[in-house]
């Protein structure tokens, strides 16, 4: 049979999310012996696009999250044969004769919509109860994403499958010797204290933020906070906080952190700080444990459910608590390299090998009653 993989997204974003799509589209086709592939992509992508004799790349004119993708990408794909659909990015087109999957990542719009653009908050909220409603079976990151679909979207839980994500191979320990040099070339501190993910209030940086400087207040010697991702929704304000806080000096700030040097940015660090209000996932506890660093996350979402006991939690609504945790780790030099250990042994658990073969599964499942015309 022929599948499709709408990998339009990547063209216009990066993050978790084009990271997911980029490992199925490249992976399934080469997992599953049985079918052959169209990867959808934006006309005006110019990826290198992995290929193989049953895969197809597929060029579409409709953008990605336009407010007529539903109808246009229908009209796109009805010549081309398709028995399934897979619509990584929650959203898949109105109509047409394929069976369709998808994935959501999280219910942020719904759970925490004043953490997001409006226009994103149209695009998901507009749509998502069709969406589901259409979908003959929907994958989601984690069981707490899972949980939040089946109450807040009243689907039925055979229908749901969570499907883990995992971080790329080349998040492990880095060698010593390439860990002082990428530190060295980006000018960064020998000791520091890590957060990466998107600049934006779901990540709960302004509660991180505060955190730190009561923790410096009592610690004058904590380590710098590096801070690594991409600007995001109401970015502004977290910015001005440092200044306000008077961080300037142990706070840096960085957009420009290319994703290479990552693995060894993490393996550098003496933790890593995410104590986000809400993830659906989170790659970065992930990464950061196969580098073997430990980790203070929030006692919310999925982080817990992804690190299991190889992290330190704290309640992300009180600074007072997410200041604890930093000090334990940074005090507790046996339960850091404890974590360290745990962490690694925990990330492995994550691969992207089962998380195509658990999406292969699905697939079949729902082809099982397909028949070919």
């Amino acid at each position: 049979m022929r599948i499709a993989v709408d990998a339009r997204l990547t063209h216009y974003s990066a993050g978790g999310i084009a990271e997911y799509i980029q490992q199925l589209s490249t992976r399934l086709p080469e997992l599953d012996t049985l079918n052959d592939y169209l990867v959808l992509h934006a006309i005006k992508s110019r990826q290198e696009h992995h290929r193989n004799v049953r895969t197809k790349i597929v060029k579409c004119w409709t953008p990605a999250h336009h407010f007529l993708e539903r109808y246009s990408l229908t009209v796109e794909l009805l010549p081309r044969n398709v028995h399934l659909l897979h619509s990584p990015d929650s959203i898949p087109p109105r109509g047409g004769p394929w069976k369709s999957v998808i994935t959501i990542h999280d219910l942020s719009f719904l759970l925490y919509p004043h953490f997001l653009t409006p226009d994103s908050q149209k695009y998901y909220n507009n749509q998502i109860q069709d969406a589901v409603h259409r979908a003959d079976a929907i994958l989601a990151d984690s069981h707490s994403t899972r949980n939040d679909i089946l109450e807040h979207l009243g689907v039925p839980s055979e229908k749901v499958t969570t499907v883990y994500l995992a971080p790329h191979e080349r998040f492990k320990p880095q060698p010593s010797h390439l860990v002082k040099s990428i530190i060295s070339r980006l000018k960064l501190p020998s000791q520091y204290l890590l957060f990466v993910g998107t600049f934006e209030p779901r990540k709960n940086i302004t509660g991180l933020l505060k955190a730190y400087a009561s923790l410096l207040a009592k610690q004058h010697d904590a380590p710098p906070l590096i801070m690594i991702g991409r600007q995001g929704w109401l970015h502004e304000p977290i910015e001005s906080l440092v200044y306000k806080l008077n961080l300037s000096g142990q706070v840096q700030i960085r957009t420009n952190i290319d994703t290479e040097d990552l693995p060894a940015i993490y393996t550098g660090a003496l933790a890593l700080l995410l104590p986000s209000h809400y993830e659906g996932f989170g790659f970065p506890v992930l990464e950061s444990m196969a580098c073997g660093t430990a980790a203070v996350i929030s006692n919310r979402g999925s982080l817990p459910e992804i690190a299991s006991d190889a992290a330190i939690q704290c309640d992300p609504d009180t600074s007072e608590s997410i200041e604890e945790a930093i000090s334990l780790l940074l005090t507790d030099a046996k339960l850091r390299e404890d974590l360290e250990t745990q962490g690694i042994k925990r990330s492995a658990m994550f691969t992207w090998h089962k998380c195509c073969q658990d999406t292969l599964d699905v697939y079949k499942r729902v082809l099982q009653s397909t028949k070919i015309t």
